[in-house]
């Protein structure tokens, strides 16, 4: 027989109004109290009845997503994350994927089935900017990624600039002077490339080390088909460098295939570093050293932004809160760092 809220109740030692409280992510509640009765449902696998739930609250106990695109590793991985952080607030996730698309970005948020969800976390890549008023919408919302800053909404996101000079500083402190860049584009200010690219200026300017436009590389996509063309491009070039920071890890990738096929060593002859920290970037050869962004903070950060505008937790008259990540440097064996 399936596990009751009796059982939980009774396995943790408290009151079943104390594990509903916990269910329902009610704060006030003491850790030790709260470990006591997650632990009881984790060992009796017990479900809450979400139909029951619901139709009490009048909510459908489901958030959308909407993703830029699942095929690059760091959104399904984000994804991942932000599932299992509501699947432990008793919450499912439904996932939409935009294509970076402005338009199918403005459907998402128009679209009668959010009358399906509660809420929606949604990465925009298509909107910017200047569309920021069209993230109001009579349901919550919380932003994620860095397109629009000072919206009408909860936004989550991470340290681009500061984390792409610390990545910088990084390789100068080693000894790399003549950095490449894979990943910019061309133009952009406000967005994940153009802020890392401020980031990485911003060390080097500090270090009183000369920018060279030739060093670096705008791939319209990050892909790893795109790391690996760019790479090729630069060695074609002729462009003396010593180090490569790729703006994600997917670049990195590509473009450590198309150096060691030219027969350079990594790190001696080029060091490489990414960002993102995906898992795949532990097992490549040599394995890569990359920024962790937070992303498990951020998926973490998101949906508890968004249960309390849901739930009311949050006070309706507070202003949108913006909230960083916390990053940091993976040091792997694409820097010289053994494995």
């Amino acid at each position: 027989m399936a596990a009751t809220l009796h059982d939980v109740a009774h396995l943790a030692g408290v009151s079943i109004k104390t594990v509903s409280n916990v269910i329902n992510d009610y704060p006030h509640i003491r850790v030790q109290t709260r470990e006591k009765v997650e632990a009881a449902i984790a060992e009796l696998g017990y479900r809450p009845n979400l139909t029951a739930r619901n139709l009490r609250s009048g909510r459908t106990g489901a958030i959308s997503l909407a993703l830029p695109e699942l095929s690059l590793s760091y959104f399904a991985e984000l994804a991942d994350s932000v599932i299992v952080a509501a699947e432990r607030r008793g919450m499912t996730v439904l996932i939409e994927q935009t294509g970076g698309d402005r338009a199918r970005e403005l459907e998402v948020l128009r679209s009668p089935r959010r009358q399906l969800t509660d809420g929606l976390l949604i990465s925009a890549l298509g909107l910017g900017q200047d569309d920021a008023l069209l993230l109001e919408q009579p349901y919550p919302v919380v932003l994620l990624g860095e397109r629009i800053f000072d919206g009408p909404t909860d936004h989550v996101t991470m340290r681009n600039v500061e984390a792409a000079r610390a990545a910088t500083e990084y390789l100068l402190a080693r000894g790399r002077r003549r950095i490449a860049i894979i990943g910019a584009h061309e133009g952009e200010v406000i967005g994940s490339a153009g802020l890392r690219l401020r980031g990485h200026r911003e060390a080097l300017e500090a270090a009183a080390v000369p920018f060279d436009q030739d060093l670096i590389r705008c791939t319209a996509l990050w892909h790893r088909s795109n790391g690996a063309t760019s790479m090729r491009e630069l060695l074609a070039s002729g462009v003396r460098f010593d180090a490569v920071f790729a703006f994600n890890d997917t670049l990195a990738l590509g473009a450590m295939r198309a150096l060691q096929e030219a027969g350079i060593r990594i790190p001696y002859d080029v060091a490489v570093v990414g960002f993102d920290n995906l898992d795949e970037s532990l097992y490549s050869l040599p394995s890569l050293t990359t920024v962790d962004p937070g992303r498990e903070e951020i998926a973490e950060t998101a949906v508890r932004v968004l249960l309390d505008r849901i739930e009311g937790k949050a006070d309706p008259v507070v202003p949108p809160r913006e909230i960083f990540a916390e990053f940091s440097i993976v040091e792997r064996e694409s820097t010289g760092v053994p494995g």
